[in-house]
C-alpha cells in the first residue's frame, strides 16, 4: 500500500465531515484527534503483545540454555526495551500521515520521537552493562574487582553522547558547534570534580590492586574496620564488624593513607606482637639454690644446665671471683624467662615455626622492662586468633613469679591505701 494510498484512508472522516457541511479547519482537527486515539491504541496493543511474545519467548529460550547470562538480561528487562522498538517504527511511519496537514508539529513530533529513541537505546545499553557485571560477578576471578566503577564509568559516557544527540536535535548543533562551548568545560569540572576524582582513582584502585571487594581495611581516618562490601566511581562501602556502614570517598584510597589486612590473610600466619613489663627492681642475679629450683621447671631445665656449664667454665677460664656475684659471669632471672617464654611459644602447636618468632627486651621504659613476643599463628579468624593470644599470654603472666619477678602495674586505689597503712604502722 503506498504513502498516498494511507493517507486517503486517513482522511476519510475529514472528507465526511466537510462534504457533510462542516468546517474544514474544524474537520481537520478532529480527523487527526481521532487518528491520534486510533493509533494510541494500536500502538499501545501492540507494545503490550510484542512485550509478551518477546519476553516469553527469551525466558523460553534462556530456559534451555546453560548460561546464566540471558537470565541476568531478562531480569534487566532486555526483552522489554527490545519491545519497545516496534511500536515505536509505526510511530515513525504513522505520525508524517496523521500531521500531513501540519509539517511543523509532525517536526516536533519526530524529534520527541528520536529523543525517545536515544533513551531507549542507553536503557537498552545500561541493560546489557548490568547483565555483564552480574554475570562476571559468578565468576571467580572478577569477584574482587570494582565492577560497578566500570559500569559506572561507562553509563557517563553513554549518558554524555545521549545528551549530546539530543541537543543535537533540539538545536541543531553538531560536533563542530559544540566545541564553541568551551567556555562551559571549567564550570562543568567544577561540577563532576568528585566524579572525576573518584573515576581516576576508581582505575587507579583497579591497576595497582589496592583494594577489592572482601578485603578487610582499617581506615582510622572515616572509623571503617571491616569488610569491603562495594567500591563504586564515587565511594567505597565498608561493612565494620559491628555490622554499620562506614562510606568512604573512592579518592581517599589514593590521597591517604589506610591499611589493609590482605597480606595478613593470604600469608601463612598471623603476627603476635605484644609486651610484658616487668617491673626493673626485681631482676637480679641467680644463685646456685635459685638454679637448682628453677631446673624442676622441666620447659627451661635443659637451657639452664646447657648455660651453667658455659658459665662456668668460663668463670674457670678468667678465675672470676664469685664471691661477689657481679665478677664472671650470670645467669638472671629475667634471662630464663625470657628463654622460657620462646620455648612456651616454640612449643605451641598454634604457632607457625616457619615464621618469625622471637622473645626480646625492649628499651627501658618508665613502666619497666618491656619483654616483647614476637611470632605467628597458623589460625587467623580474628576470634580464634585472640583466643590463642590470650591463652599465651595468661600463662606467661602467670608464670612471672615463679622466677621471682614482678609485672608492672601502676598503683591503683587499693595499692596507696596499703602504703598508707605501712606508713601508719611504722610510725
Amino acid at each position: 500500500m503506498t504513502e498516498e494510498k494511507i493517507i486517503e484512508y486517513s482522511c476519510l472522516l475529514q472528507e465526511y465531515m466537510i462534504n457533510s457541511g462542516a468546517n474544514e479547519t474544524f474537520a481537520i482537527v478532529v480527523n487527526i484527534l481521532v487518528n491520534c486515539i486510533i493509533l494510541t491504541v494500536v500502538v499501545t496493543l501492540l507494545d503490550i503483545i510484542f512485550r509478551k511474545i518477546i519476553v516469553q519467548s527469551f525466558k523460553a529460550f534462556s530456559d534451555k540454555t546453560k548460561s546464566t547470562f540471558d537470565d541476568f538480561l531478562v531480569e534487566s528487562n532486555f526483552p522489554r526495551y527490545i519491545a519497545h522498538f516496534v511500536p515505536i517504527i509505526i510511530l515513525w511511519h504513522s505520525l508524517p500521515v496523521i500531521f500531513v496537514e501540519f509539517p511543523s508539529i509532525d517536526k516536533f513530533l519526530n524529534i520527541v520521537l528520536q529523543i525517545y529513541i536515544v533513551l531507549l537505546c542507553i536503557l537498552v545499553f545500561r541493560s546489557i552493562l548490568r547483565s555483564s557485571k552480574n554475570y562476571a560477578e559468578g565468576i571467580e576471578k572478577y569477584q574482587d574487582k570494582p565492577l560497578q566503577s566500570y559500569i559506572q564509568v561507562m553509563m557517563i559516557f553513554a549518558w554524555g553522547i545521549g545528551i549530546f544527540f539530543a541537543f543535537n536535535l533540539l538545536t541543531g548543533f553538531d560536533l563542530g558547534s559544540v566545541a564553541a562551548l568551551g567556555a562551559l568545560s571549567a564550570v562543568i569540572l567544577l561540577i563532576f570534580k568528585d566524579t572525576i576524582l573518584g573515576f581516576v582513582a576508581s582505575i587507579q584502585v583497579s591497576v595497582n590492586d589496592i583494594v577489592r571487594i572482601g578485603d578487610w581495611i582499617t581506615f582510622s581516618k572515616f572509623g571503617a574496620d571491616g569488610y569491603v562490601t562495594e567500591i563504586n566511581l564515587a565511594t567505597v562501602r565498608v561493612q565494620n564488624f559491628d555490622n554499620t556502614f562506614t562510606t568512604i570517598p573512592t579518592y581517599s584510597l589514593i590521597a591517604d593513607s589506610f591499611q589493609n589486612w590482605r597480606g595478613m590473610q593470604e600469608s601463612k600466619g598471623r603476627r603476635i606482637k605484644r609486651s610484658i613489663y616487668i617491673k626493673q627492681n626485681t631482676i637480679k642475679f641467680l644463685t646456685q639454690e635459685d638454679l637448682d629450683e628453677l631446673k624442676k621447671i622441666q620447659l627451661i631445665a635443659p637451657y639452664i644446665e646447657h648455660r651453667e656449664k658455659e658459665v662456668s667454665s668460663f668463670n674457670r677460664t678468667v678465675a672470676a671471683d664469685k664471691s661477689i656475684p657481679i665478677n664472671g659471669r650470670n645467669q638472671t632471672n629475667l634471662g630464663i624467662f625470657r628463654n622460657y617464654a620462646e620455648a612456651f611459644i616454640t612449643e605451641n602447636e598454634l604457632i607457625n615455626p616457619d615464621l618469625f618468632l622471637m622473645v626480646r627486651h625492649l628499651a627501658p621504659t618508665d613502666k619497666g622492662i618491656p619483654i616483647e613476643i614476637f611470632c605467628f599463628t597458623y589460625d587467623k579468624a580474628w576470634e580464634n586468633y585472640e583466643r590463642i593470644q590470650a591463652n599465651i599470654f595468661d600463662h606467661l603472666i602467670a608464670a612471672v613469679p615463679y622466677f621471682d619477678l614482678e609485672v608492672f602495674e601502676s598503683p591503683s586505689g587499693t595499692d596507696f591505701d596499703k602504703i598508707s597503712l605501712m606508713n601508719k604502722t611504722e610510725q
